[in-house]
């Protein structure tokens, strides 16, 4: 897979070369051929062509130096986190690009308790984020992506995030109060109340929301450099419950219910497909990591004991084998309280013809939120990639079934190349049912899988060769997905570059006005060229 571009690679001057040594140090200056590379592709695509050169600033002052050297020079710029996209949202389409490695920009620069607000560089992982704020007894609302292990803040501003906490308080983007951005000249700019005189960024809206505009952008607009976010009380406890369906509309009508209802932090379901998948990599009650995040979740050493001893019997055979599941954590000031929550809940899953089964799933994932990445590949070392969907409440349960329908349509096709799909779902605060079917196949991996994946993973089996037809089955099956959330009015995360028909759901007024913000922001078109179909 890759995007389509009209230019050739060309490196960078080296005089530019020169200058970002200056700049960063020589070692954050990077033009070798296996760096290159790695950072030329994402989870799905490669680009064409590699980037020029690999740049990691280590702060705002450095990152605002380099992005307009790079520019002076005629050079595009392109900002990576972690390299978790899927969509091409970093993946550079010009020549000679210039990508920055954000990922030394990762420290937490103040958490402020008295305010509720923590500010970190965009190059700060969830993992560590959360790591520092658990000290404090304190958590951001939403608190990270099933990557955040390795997954930047940085990148979910751009993409936009959604999972652990999003059940309540909704994606990212509800979380964030400023951001400090760098232009495509290099200019410092901050929003919400950090751009008042000696303002503390306390609160995002004062006038217009010009810090909505530097989200889920892609990184089309600015350069990210710092974010501050809203900060909550952690919940003094949490409790967890599944469920089991035998329809698709039966474990989608629960969903919305408790969604709807406020119940749950996080609320998200398997289709039976990637359940077979899932349960299929390992027991979850072989794993001792899993089993130790488990008792240290717990209030003391004897609840933790019995919570792992319930996983250790549970094993895999709590969902059958035609079932959809829905899994949920609630959180709250007491027991008293999440049990509460969890009872109402239980309540609607029943009147949706559920049943409940054991909670191993959401318990293991609240105990161990940011695990090792091997899910981004196939349990057999096949190739990944999903496509998503953003829908109301109403109109979930149809876009589902007409991706069913397509896909009982292709299941010839998909056999033929050894294409399984499968679909998680899940819950977005109250208005929102995010729709993700995934694909799996057999074919090449790149070098960002064989950086993220565990060795012992990799290691497995025998790993498959290049597989262009499978490939561009997949290509076909994932634009077609995209073509039926369209007519469904879908919305989406990582609007990148080549997944999501963006400028084709947009009206003309909207299309003008976004050209006219890229033509402010960036008049020579040089961040981030391709995103939000912006050249």
């Amino acid at each position: 897979m890759s995007l389509p571009v009209s230019t050739i690679t060309t490196p960078a001057s080296e005089d530019l070369i020169d200058r970002l040594r200056q700049i960063v140090g020589a070692d954050h200056v990077r033009t070798d051929e296996a760096t290159l590379a790695l950072f030329s592709q994402d989870i799905y695509a490669r680009a064409p062509q590699m980037a020029a050169c690999v740049v990691a600033p280590a702060g705002t002052d450095e990152l605002a130096r380099v992005v307009a050297a790079s520019t002076r020079s005629g050079r595009a710029v392109t900002p990576r986190g972690a390299g978790m996209s899927y969509s091409g949202g970093y993946l550079p389409t010009e020549a000679g690009s210039v990508m920055l490695d954000m990922r030394r920009m990762d420290r937490i620069l103040d958490i402020n308790a008295d305010d509720m607000i923590v500010t970190a560089e965009v190059g700060c992982t969830w993992a560590a984020l959360n790591a520092a704020l658990k000290e404090k007894g304190l958590r951001t609302p939403f608190f990270g992506p099933l990557s955040g292990l390795v997954s930047t803040i940085g990148g979910g501003l751009a993409q936009n995030n959604a999972f652990f906490g999003a059940g309540r308080y909704g994606p990212l983007s509800e979380s964030v109060t400023a951001l400090r951005v760098v232009l495509a000249d290099g200019t410092i700019l901050d929003t919400g109340s950090a751009a008042t005189r000696g303002g503390p960024p306390f609160f995002r809206h004062y006038g217009p929301d010009l810090t909505g505009l530097f989200l889920g952008d892609s990184g089309a607009f600015a350069i990210k450099a710092e974010a501050a976010l809203r900060l909550i009380e952690a919940p003094q406890s949490e409790g967890y419950a599944s469920f089991a369906f035998p329809s698709r509309d039966g474990a989608l009508a629960a969903m919305s219910s408790i969604s709807r209802a406020g119940l749950g932090a996080e609320v998200f379901g398997f289709d039976p497909n990637l359940q077979r998948v899932r349960m299929k990599r390992a027991s979850l009650a072989s794993d001792v990591g899993v089993l130790a995040g488990v008792v240290k979740r717990q209030n003391s050493l004897l609840a933790g004991v019995k919570e792992a001893a319930k996983v250790v019997v549970a094993g895999r055979d709590f969902v059958g084998e035609r079932e959809y599941s829905v899994h949920m954590t609630a959180e709250g000031r007491s027991a008293a309280a999440v049990e509460a929550d969890l009872e109402a809940a239980r309540a609607l899953a029943r009147r949706a013809g559920g049943r409940e089964i054991e909670n191993t799933i959401p318990k293991v994932v609240r105990a161990n939120p940011f695990a090792p990445l091997n899910n981004m590949i196939g349990p057999d070392v096949e190739r990944w990639a999903p496509v998503h969907g953003i829908l109301s409440h109403s109109r979930a349960a149809p876009a589902w079934a007409e991706i069913d329908r397509f896909f009982s349509e292709a299941e010839a096709e998909f056999r033929a190349h050894g294409v399984t799909t499968g679909c998680l779902f899940t819950s977005i605060s109250t208005n929102a049912i995010l729709i993700e079917p995934v694909f799996y196949w057999p074919s090449a991996l790149g070098a960002l899988h064989r950086e993220s994946v565990e060795a012992w993973l990799l290691n497995k089996v025998t790993r498959f060769p290049p597989n262009p037809e499978a490939d561009r089955t997949v290509a076909r099956a994932r634009r077609r997905i995209a073509e039926i959330f369209l007519a469904f009015g879908a919305a989406h995360f990582q609007v990148g570059k080549e997944t999501y028909l963006y400028r084709e759901s947009r009206s003309a007024a909207f299309l003008a006005l976004l050209e006219s913000i890229k033509s402010a922001v960036d008049p020579q078109r040089l961040v981030n060229p391709g995103s939000l179909g912006l050249q």
